[in-house]
């Protein structure tokens, strides 16, 4: 199963945004920082984690529950309310 690359995309902006979180807890860490603000910034990278996983979940579950559907003839599926499905497990 390939992923659309246009639905990636917004995937891609959440983990680089993740990644240059992580390298200000880093920083933050290295430099001392107050341990709550260290905590904020880990936790905002680690729901950027999450979401960019569930999204790239969402994605491929809709792939294949779509060509089911097709299968079927059961017509689309909503992607944003399987995203929603899983981000509510989160």
């Amino acid at each position: 199963m390939e992923l659309d690359p246009v639905e990636l995309k917004p995937v891609l902006n959440r983990l680089k945004r993740a990644q240059g979180q992580l390298g200000a807890v880093i920083r933050m860490i290295e430099d001392g920082q107050e341990c709550a603000d260290v905590i904020t910034q880990l936790s905002a990278a680690s729901k950027a984690l999450d979401r960019a996983g569930f999204s790239i979940i969402a994605s491929g579950l809709q792939s294949c529950m779509q060509a089911e559907a097709n299968e079927e003839g059961a017509g689309t599926l909503d992607r944003q309310k399987l995203e929603k499905l899983f981000l509510s497990l989160a």
